[in-house]
């Protein structure tokens, strides 16, 4: 069992992740989000939230070319809908409202991914079928 004063498998985690802006910000904003809010420390996470956390950023650098696949789409999908794909703050913006995805596009997962696909081409759709 892992004890909570080592914490070498989350930055062995996330040394491989992918982060734009602040590192530091990111990992707060990680640990935030696996404690529902009520902390941003990993040293004040209980064992289960940090096994929870190491364990969706595993998922979430598992098959890596799956992913860049999954998150080329997304990001062709939203440059037709008009977000400007090349500010990573402006598609973190429009992923993180609740309606689309709820997180920062770097945090979404394959199944996330193929869920934003899938929420993406509906809009581009419905947005179709308003012009003709």
């Amino acid at each position: 069992m892992e004890t909570m004063n080592n914490y070498r498998r989350f930055y062995a985690l996330y040394r491989r992740f992918d982060v734009r802006g602040d590192r530091e910000d990111c990992r707060k904003q990680l640990v935030l989000q696996y404690t529902g809010g009520r902390t941003d420390s990993l040293r004040e996470m209980n064992e289960r939230e940090y096994r929870d956390m190491c364990s969706g950023l595993e998922k979430m650098l598992g098959d890596k070319e799956e992913i860049r696949k999954k998150r080329s789409s997304c990001l062709k999908l939203m440059q037709m809908l008009g977000v400007d794909t090349y500010d990573w703050s402006c598609v973190d913006r429009y992923c993180c409202d609740p309606r689309i995805a709820g997180k920062r596009f770097a945090w979404l997962d394959t199944d996330e991914l193929e869920a934003l696909s899938r929420k993406l081409r509906a809009i581009l759709k419905k947005k179709e079928d308003t012009t003709n």
